[in-house]
């Protein structure tokens, strides 16, 4: 399908200055609205958006998330049950959602609404006329609540289709304080310190790197944020949109710079083999778990993690910290991901829910549940648990309209998004193989050029 408007393919880059302050901080807490209380009200003020009554209606939402997140957006969807009166069933989804729409369409059952996390896949639903255009209230709030760039990314040639409701700062390296600490190591700035502070943790007798490459899109996160820092924006752009080839120089520049990682088994948990049977939350609890003798030092990914952290004994800002991705040119990377609600059925009901998302008040109940972070700027920092997420939230918001979003999720579905099948499967021979970097340029090219033009 035609594809439109650069600002929707984009990936958040503030600076390490926008990522000041995310390291050292405490749990102060949050409180715990109850479905049906005052949440996302602050405190006893009125709600901030106006809900039809929906008495009798029955809703269901499809979404990828299991686990903690499934249980923190089952919290959003009771507050609506809570003021509208429908009922709403979580459908369990599987990667590639797209595939799964795709069934559950042909069946006759889709879903009222899918939580959809590429921005490709939003695109290929409004291709093959799956999607549903945002109604006029979801509009409104999306207008009052959300930076230009957060809606542009969820329209397709100019229409609104997307309702972004979690966004994610991909661009964090969470450790284990105690394991650096008897290691006499530090918080590295640039990837230069970061490959030496992993011999300095390896030399401490800890392994000092945990990949979860079962899960490809874990190492497509990496590729994405040392092109982003060394590369630069235009070059990240160029490649998002395929209009420049795999086969590029600045490719082979980024593949030989994480070769630096992936080509030192004893700096990663498990080595290749052991990493490529690791799926990612695995790869965050072994790096917290086991005192100071983790399976894994350090471990790479999004704001998310916060929630795997919390499956662990393991309490963020003392035994887990966190500081920005190293800088592999001038300045350290920020690359955004996010899921949007997308309707797929006409009615009251699909409409409201995206009016919903878009509030303040639903974005708040997450927030405060943590493992969240919303690109709803009207949303009051103070809803986060802990000051690391606040300040990681905080610098989305500050952002604002100068943000590029995740390159993989930006391509068709079938490069950038499904398991086994291309970039996420070239990578992962690529963890293996790191030396083959020609190879996995050349394989990387053809599945690119087949999928742009499929």
């Amino acid at each position: 399908m035609h594809r439109t408007l650069r600002m929707r393919r984009a990936a958040l880059v503030f600076t390490a200055i926008g990522a000041l302050a995310l390291t050292g901080c405490g749990d102060d807490g949050g409180s715990k609205d109850k479905p049906g209380d005052d949440a996302g009200k602050g405190g006893n003020s009125k709600p901030s958006v106006t809900l039809p009554k929906l008495d009798g209606e029955k809703i269901s939402v499809a979404a990828v998330w299991t686990g903690p997140e499934q249980a923190n957006f089952t919290k959003v969807l009771d507050e609506f049950e809570a003021r509208t009166g429908a009922t709403v069933t979580f459908v369990p989804a599987q990667d590639p959602i797209v595939n799964f729409l795709g069934t559950k369409i042909a069946g006759g059952q889709p879903p009222d609404v899918a939580m959809i996390p590429q921005v490709g896949a939003i695109q290929q639903a409004v291709a093959k006329k799956w999607a549903k255009p945002v109604g006029a209230e979801a509009k409104a709030q999306l207008s009052k609540n959300y930076a230009k760039v957060w809606q542009d990314l969820g329209a397709v040639d100019g229409t609104q289709y997307g309702v972004y409701f979690k966004a994610a700062n991909k661009s964090l390296v969470w450790y284990n304080a105690k394991a650096f600490e008897n290691a006499g190591a530090s918080e590295p700035k640039t990837w230069k310190d970061f490959i030496s502070t992993a011999e300095t943790v390896s030399a401490s007798g800890v392994t000092p790197v945990s990949v979860g490459g079962a899960d490809g899109w874990t190492l497509t996160d990496w590729f994405e944020n040392i092109y982003l820092s060394q590369a630069g924006p235009e070059k990240y752009d160029q490649l998002a949109e395929h209009e420049i080839k795999w086969t590029d120089p600045s490719v082979k520049d980024a593949l030989t710079t994480l070769a630096e990682l992936f080509g030192k088994p004893s700096l990663i948990s498990g080595g290749a083999d052991g990493a490529l049977q690791t799926e990612f939350p695995v790869s965050v609890t072994q790096t917290f778990t086991g005192g100071d003798q983790p399976k894994g030092a350090m471990v790479f990914e999004g704001d998310f993690v916060s929630v795997n952290i919390a499956q662990t004994e393991a309490k963020i800002g003392t035994d887990a910290k966190v500081f920005p991705f190293p800088a592999v040119g001038a300045d350290s990377p920020v690359v955004t991901g996010g899921d949007a609600a997308v309707a797929l059925k006409d009615g009251k009901g699909a409409q409201a829910l995206l009016t919903w998302l878009a509030s303040t008040d639903a974005a708040k109940i997450w927030a405060e549940a943590g493992g969240f972070i919303s690109p709803n700027k009207a949303l009051d920092a103070a809803a986060y648990p802990n000051d690391v997420q606040r300040k990681i939230a905080e610098a989305l918001i500050a952002a604002g309209d100068d943000v590029r979003f995740d390159m993989s999720d930006q391509a068709p579905q079938s490069f950038g998004g499904t398991p086994g099948k291309g970039e996420w499967k070239t990578l992962q021979d690529f963890l293996k193989n790191p030396k083959d970097i020609a190879g996995t340029q050349a394989k990387l090219e053809s599945d690119a050029a087949k999928a742009w033009t499929s």
